[in-house]
């Protein structure tokens, strides 16, 4: 018998009206704005204007090893535990509710790699075809107010330039929602006089974008207002920097964000709600979902997840060091999503060798988990969950031997099944993670005050990335490349250097070289340029061969994607 794919696991599943999944929150009708019968925005200020749920609800972060080709499951494990969660709710017949906060899908990586970006098997949000093609429009809003402001920089020249605006020194970039490698580098303007300044450019994908991590990162509409006209768009002849402010160009930009600001409404595979909203990549932006999403959550909820993006050296840490410090949000627990294959992996075992009992390559692949882990712990000062998404494959021995490593650490282990048996897969997690909550609220100075980020702002730029590389990474020291240096240089001298950093670097290490597997020592993090984010708020250190906007594979997941007869879209996973 088959094995159904996820598209058709979403398909036969039968979805509530998105007014139900509202009322299941203390929505009525009138506080929601559908998009169809399945889909909603929430307006936040309705949702703040009530009292909170819950005076003391709950944060939890989930989190993953290093990803690899044989996945972990990340998102998939974070579904499944909220159904989870909410069905342990219902036995215990507490009263409370539990919501996955998510970011939504990039249509660039859906016709990529990843055919599908909102869980799997009986973990899933749906309507699953919808959130990962086109979704409510957010992110072409996104791509629309990138490029005004794009438009507006070279029709400024064109028009005169009364800012005395440098063609060779405009930082900003066009974007689009699509791996596109073709555009990295482009020329534009060609043609007649009429046709514009002719200049080198390109091209970023939207989830690269500042005004994505804008959009994630601005507490209200009037934030994000002064944030767009706060980003660093080019410098003059003279050297002064220029900002989307001086070309009046934030107001328009807002206008064409002021629907997309608000979150998103769906439900999972079990009808319980989800808030999609933002969508920024962990590997070369900060990869979190919007500050205001994660508020309405914990408004609306006893219990809120949310996930970072990659491994915990990525998403976590930018979690951390970036979107909590920047909203004074404060997780309460932390959970490390892995897979005995993906750790079998990392300790040199061959893919297509994954599924046969090694314990000599789990042994050597283990030392990335407890990388994470100790990270969390020691730097963050996070209470940690391990959750092993469970295969078939995976025997007591390998298991046995996560658990040992674990616990030296003082950390729990539960397996999960949630791709297979949906909320039923996972509630030996969801207890576990019950049972650290409750063990933090008895002890208060473990529940919040330990705490911190990795690094103070206030520090030199070199010294700060320099931080994040050895206490995170694990690296011996950091190579700055000649163009990085002349720019933390400049950010220095415009005093634009007193801000976290973001940190863009392979996904498939813990280093910057994604052939270094495990946990490595011995290496130094290449430093090879510098831009900053002003409206976003914080600096971004490109390291290693690292892209703004990605290509597509020699077999893109576009090539399976299709829609038969009927109008049902196939190929989807």
């Amino acid at each position: 018998m088959s094995v159904p794919s996820d598209i058709e696991i979403a398909q036969k599943a039968t979805l509530k009206p998105i007014v139900e999944i509202a009322e299941q929150l203390g929505l009525a009708a009138d506080k929601i704005e559908p998009y169809g019968h399945y889909k909603a925005k929430i307006n936040p200020n309705d949702v703040f204007a009530k009292p909170p749920k819950s005076k003391n609800s709950k944060l939890v972060l989930v989190t993953a090893i290093n990803p690899t080709p044989a996945g972990e499951g990340k998102t998939t494990v974070t579904i499944g535990l909220t159904d989870a969660l909410n069905r342990v709710h219902k036995q215990n017949q507490d009263g409370k509710r539990t919501i996955v906060a998510l970011r939504e899908p990039s249509v660039g990586p859906v016709f990529g790699i990843k055919g599908g970006a909102a869980g799997g098997g009986y973990a899933q949000v749906l309507p699953m075809e919808d959130i990962n093609l086109h979704f409510t429009g957010d992110l072409h809003a996104i791509g629309a107010a990138n490029n005004l402001l794009a438009a507006l920089i070279d029709n400024h020249i064109y028009q005169g330039n009364a800012l005395n605006i440098d063609p060779k020194q405009i930082l900003w970039r066009r974007a689009m929602d699509m791996n596109d490698r073709q555009l990295r580098n482009i020329v534009s303007g060609l043609g007649n006089t009429s046709d514009g300044v002719m200049r080198e450019g390109g091209f970023d994908i939207t989830v690269a974008s500042e005004v994505m991590a804008i959009f994630c990162l601005a507490t209200d509409l009037a934030d994000l207002k002064q944030r767009l006209g706060d980003i660093l768009v080019a410098y003059s002849k003279d050297k002064k920097p220029i900002y989307a402010k001086d070309l009046k160009a934030h107001g328009a930009m807002t206008a064409l964000l002021k629907e997309a600001i608000k979150p998103n409404l769906v439900q999972t595979i079990e009808g319980n709600p989800a808030i999609l909203h933002g969508g920024p990549f962990a590997n070369i932006a900060h990869g979190c979902n919007s500050v205001i999403a994660t508020r309405t959550a914990l408004h609306l909820a006893d219990y809120t997840l949310t996930e970072a993006g990659f491994g915990a050296d990525l998403g976590a840490e930018k979690f951390c060091d970036i979107k909590c410090r920047l909203s004074g949000l404060t997780p309460d627990a932390a959970v490390v999503v892995a897979t005995i294959r993906a750790l079998k992996y990392n300790g040199g075992a061959s893919k297509d060798n994954l599924k046969q009992e090694d314990l000599a390559a789990l042994d050597q692949g283990l030392p990335n988990l407890t990388k994470h882990i100790e990270n969390l712990q020691e730097i963050f000062g996070l209470r940690v969950i391990v959750a092993i998404n469970n295969f078939e494959s995976d025997t007591e021995a390998e298991i046995e031997m996560v658990r040992k490593a674990c616990k030296r650490l003082k950390v729990d282990v539960a397996l999960t099944q949630v791709w297979e048996k949906g909320g039923a897969g996972g509630e030996d997690l969801a207890k576990a993670l019950i049972d650290l909550l409750d063990a933090a609220d008895n002890d208060p100075k473990a529940k919040h005050g330990e705490f911190k980020f990795a690094y103070d702002t206030q520090m030199r730029i070199e010294d700060k990335i320099r931080t994040v590389a050895q206490r995170v990474y694990g690296a011996n020291d950091i190579d700055i490349s000649s163009t990085a240096r002349a720019k933390i240089k400049r950010l220095e001298s415009l005093q634009l250097d007193k801000l976290p950093i973001c940190i863009a670097k392979t996904q498939y290490s813990l280093s910057d070289n994604a052939s270094l597997l495990g946990r490595p020592t011995g290496f130094n993090v290449q430093v090879r340029d510098i831009s900053l984010s002003n409206g976003a708020g914080f600096i971004v250190v490109i390291c290693g061969p690292i892209m703004r906007m990605p290509g597509l594979p020699k077999v893109p997941s576009a090539e399976r994607i299709d829609v038969d007869d009927e109008g049902n879209i196939v190929g989807l996973f």
